[in-house]
């Protein structure tokens, strides 16, 4: 057996590897396969990075999602924090000349509590790349730690775990960055509080704009349908004639006349339906 390389023909559209193997055929004849095989030392070293760091994020994930609880959320903990210490840090050395410039009262200034407690919260807010990155870590390692743990004990990703997780988060960010002056643990809790609902009102908002409007969900298959005739801009007549996914298999061509659709368009929509196992099914 021989392998053969064929010369490279400068009017190939496709960069591959040809890989010719030589099989005796017997009384001295031979018999030749081509294979051709994908050249990826063409391929853009970015799109190999982004496809090995996919390959290693799902086999990372399909690892930890077989660990027990108090190891995944070990290690949900301290991935979230540090990458919160990373953002924490980029963020520090913005603030840090702010910091710099907030003036300092001197050990004898008789301050009143809510002045000294309004400067804590400056400072803490305005600390270097190491008090942020501290701060950072704290409140979206929590946050990850908290939601790991609720999804595996109850078993989803709702609204109530959200909010429950900013809580705990808003909460240790108060304690850990000093933003609660004299009176931490009631401020922790409002911060808690506030950290709960605006999580929350993301999650609602997220998820309101993430699904598709109710009459939507009536024409799932239709779109799917028009899409791989290439008619999507007929959806609009199958919505105006009420024509939603349960009429499919019902259609005939002057339904399709009544809502306005060229002959053509609805030879080929026909057509695709007649050949549609399923939809065929329920014709009958």
């Amino acid at each position: 057996m021989s392998l053969h390389y064929p010369p490279k023909s400068p009017f190939q559209t496709e960069r591959r590897k040809r890989l010719r193997i030589s099989i005796p055929m017997g009384e001295g004849k031979q018999g030749a396969l081509v294979v051709e095989m994908p050249n990826t030392s063409n391929q853009n070293p970015i799109t190999q990075l982004q496809n090995k760091f996919k390959e290693l994020e799902t086999n990372f994930k399909g690892w930890l999602s077989k660990q027990s609880l108090p190891v995944e959320a070990a290690v949900v903990t301290a991935t979230s924090g540090l990458q919160g210490a990373a953002i924490g840090g980029f963020m520090g050395t913005l603030t840090q000349d702010m910091s710099s410039s907030l003036p300092t009262p001197p050990p004898t200034a008789n301050l009143n509590p809510q002045a000294m407690a309004s400067f804590q919260q400056a400072q803490a807010l305005a600390g270097g790349p190491l008090v942020q990155a501290r701060n950072f870590a704290v409140m979206t390692g929590a946050n990850a730690g908290i939601s790991c743990v609720l999804k595996r004990i109850r078993g989803k990703e709702d609204v109530q775990s959200s909010m429950a997780a900013a809580f705990g988060s808003g909460a240790l960010f108060s304690l850990v960055s000093g933003m609660g002056g004299p009176n931490p643990v009631p401020n922790a809790l409002t911060s808690g509080i506030f950290f709960a609902l605006v999580q929350g009102g993301l999650f609602e908002l997220g998820r309101k704009f993430s699904q598709p409007p109710a009459e939507d969900t009536h024409y799932v298959r239709t779109r799917s349908l028009l899409s791989s005739l290439g008619l999507q801009n007929y959806e609009k007549n199958f919505k105006k004639g009420l024509l939603t996914d349960t009429t499919l298999p019902l259609l005939t061509d002057s339904a399709l006349r009544d809502v306005r659709i060229p002959p053509g368009p609805r030879l080929l929509i026909l057509d695709c339906i007649q050949r549609d196992p399923e939809l065929r099914k329920r014709r009958r």
